[in-house]
């Protein structure tokens, strides 16, 4: 067993932020050594950040994004297009998709994509609430942009089948994004593409 070269509360800080993703246990060991050593400049701004995120941070019962009021920023934007709506898995993909800055359109959050194998099925995810919101008049458009894997098109195909009764064009992203491909990894370049040759389904 590796003799421990620091104090509990180091190590301690070491092993969450290992926890992040793209951080491993030499990387989370650098990250809390430069924390440490730029405890003014970062480790207290950090600590007031996270504070306020516990308090703040909401999960928009609209959309399913994030963000610090309910409903959030996107939603209550007037100059978004309200007759389109953006299906995406996760909030990671709405953040990959404003980057992209392509479609000035609401968003729907699913929570993820149905997957038997990992016991996730529709009551899992806020299918009946982006159903409901289709059949709202002022949509015309639900544009699924969900991630070019086996699970991804399988809820794509679901969630079409679902909207067969609602008055709106299903369409999904296209030309750009690689089977097997995950939105949040893509460049601006290469969604900006695959979001102006949307096809129906």
């Amino acid at each position: 067993m590796p003799k421990s070269t620091a104090g509990p509360e180091i190590e301690r800080l070491i092993q969450l932020l290992a926890r992040l993703p793209g951080l491993g246990p030499r990387s989370a060991r650098r990250a809390a050594l430069h924390l440490i050593k730029k405890r003014e400049q970062l480790m207290a701004p950090l600590t007031a950040a996270l504070e306020t995120a516990i308090e703040k941070i909401v999960v928009c019962k609209t959309c399913g994004n994030i963000d610090t009021s309910d409903p959030c920023t996107v939603c209550t934007d007037v100059r978004r297009d309200q007759s389109v709506i953006i299906v995406v898995a996760d909030v990671a993909d709405v953040w990959a998709l404003e980057r992209a800055a392509v479609l000035n359109a609401r968003y729907h959050v699913l929570g993820g994509t149905l997957s038997p194998l990992d016991g996730v099925g529709p009551a899992e995810l806020t299918i009946d609430a982006l159903v409901s919101r289709a059949h709202d008049p002022e949509v015309k458009e639900i544009v699924l942009a969900l991630n070019a894997t086996v699970d991804g098109q399988t809820t794509a195909h679901y969630i079409t089948d679902l909207l067969h009764d609602a008055n709106v064009t299903v369409t999904r992203l296209a030309h750009g994004v690689p089977v097997g491909g995950e939105l949040d990894y893509l460049d601006e370049g290469t969604l900006s593409a695959a979001m102006r040759s949307r096809t129906p389904l």
